[in-house]
This record gives structure tokens, C-alpha cells and sequence, in this order.
């Protein structure tokens, strides 16, 4: 990457956070803390507005913009199937709301951009995802915004039916099939379930609290330690 191609870079990172360490900046870059330092110097120097210091991390001061870097063509590619991937497995919400996403954008695109989104030939069929499921999601996904504890009626790999009530941390997609990560009450423990094998699903109006030690940072640990 140009260094000035790396200074805009900066600049975008550091605008799209509240608090920007060196340490992030120089993983995203891929270079060393050493010259992240240097290209704060200098930006700060040609009177970018970055305040912050070593060792603490870097923000922007309000009211200072820059315009946006025009897509590369890879980067059209990636916007249109990552569109079309939610279209296809977010469920309804999500799929209007990719849909008129990649519209906004292509409408803001030069003639030549927009044809380079119109002609990718990266798809994601939804044919053959089950409706049921992503109807679901949704229900999921208001009830992890609203911390409302979710009753299931659950059935395992084995066919075996279960009734839990959860608490919803977060959802994840494993390309194929939408999982919630919850803190279950009947196991006292965190637990994984597909949502496809969800049968019934009701959102309670009990809400569960922000507890330490079920935070969604401690279902992520537990699974990493299995």
C-alpha cells in the first residue's frame, strides 16, 4: 500500500471508532506501531485534527470529514454477494434492508461501477432455505436487542425434544444453518442452538439482566475453552 493511500486509511479507521489504539491500526495496515506513530505525527502536523497519544489511542475531533474513497472493483464484489448472502439467509428484515442497502450504493456508483454489479457472477441461492427458520430469526434478533428471555421448544440432533428458556446473546451464521448463542436456565449453562430445530419460539416479557459471568464476552470464552 502507498503511504498515502495508508494515511487516508488512518484517517477512515480513526473516524469510524471513538477510541483507535496504534496496536489496531498496525493490525489493520499490517505494518509496525513504530510507523502508525510517525503517520499520526505527520498527519497531525499537515493539520488533521487527531487528538490522543501513544499508549492511550486516537479520535478525530468532531466536525472534521474527508470524503469516501471510491470502491475498488473487489470491493463491489464483495458489497454485492455480502448483499445477496443476507438476502438469501437473514431473514426477511435483513433482506429488505440488504436490498435497498446495495441499491443507496449503486445509485452513488460511476456508470462503470454500476455495471461491474450488475455483471458479478457471485451468488447466494435462497431456493432451498427454509422459511420457517428465518421467520424465526427475526424474533431472535428483536429479542437479543430487548434482552427478553426466549422460551424454545427444541429438539437435538437426535430428534429428541426439549423445553428451555434462554437467555439470547447472539446469533451465528455457519453457512448453512443460523445458531443462537444463549445462557440456558434449565442447564445453567451456556448452550448453542440451531434455529432450524427451533419448533416454537416465544419471547417473554420477562428480560433477563446484564450479569457477569453470562455476558456474551463469557459465552465466547466458554466455547473457545471446548
Amino acid at each position: 500500500m502507498r503511504r498515502a493511500d495508508r494515511l487516508f486509511h488512518i484517517i477512515q479507521l480513526i473516524r469510524g471508532r471513538r477510541l483507535t489504539t496504534a496496536s489496531y491500526l498496525a493490525q489493520r495496515l499490517e505494518v509496525s506501531e513504530r510507523t502508525i506513530y510517525r503517520d499520526i505525527a505527520d498527519l497531525q502536523l499537515q493539520g488533521v485534527p487527531i487528538e490522543g497519544e501513544a499508549g492511550v489511542g486516537y479520535r478525530l475531533k468532531s466536525g472534521f470529514d474527508v470524503p469516501p474513497l471510491m470502491f475498488t472493483l473487489n470491493e463491489i464484489e464483495a458489497l454485492a454477494i455480502g448483499a445477496r448472502m443476507v438476502e438469501a439467509w437473514g431473514g426477511p428484515v435483513l433482506a429488505e434492508s440488504a436490498r435497498t442497502a446495495i441499491e443507496k450504493i449503486v445509485a452513488a456508483l460511476p456508470a462503470d461501477r454500476r455495471l461491474a454489479v450488475e455483471q458479478t457472477r457471485l451468488y447466494a441461492p435462497g431456493f432451498h432455505v427454509d422459511r420457517k427458520a428465518m421467520q424465526q430469526l427475526e424474533a431472535v434478533r428483536e429479542a437479543i436487542g430487548e434482552r427478553r428471555v426466549l422460551r424454545l421448544d427444541y429438539r437435538d440432533a437426535g430428534n429428541k425434544p426439549s423445553a428451555r428458556e434462554v437467555w439470547p446473546l447472539a446469533l451465528y451464521f455457519w453457512g448453512g444453518a443460523w445458531t443462537i448463542g444463549a445462557w440456558c436456565e434449565s442447564r445453567d449453562d451456556f448452550r448453542n442452538f440451531r434455529v432450524d430445530r427451533v419448533a416454537e419460539l416465544v419471547a417473554l416479557e420477562r428480560r433477563y439482566p446484564d450479569q457477569q459471568g453470562r455476558r456474551l464476552a463469557d459465552f465466547l470464552r466458554a466455547m473457545q475453552a471446548r
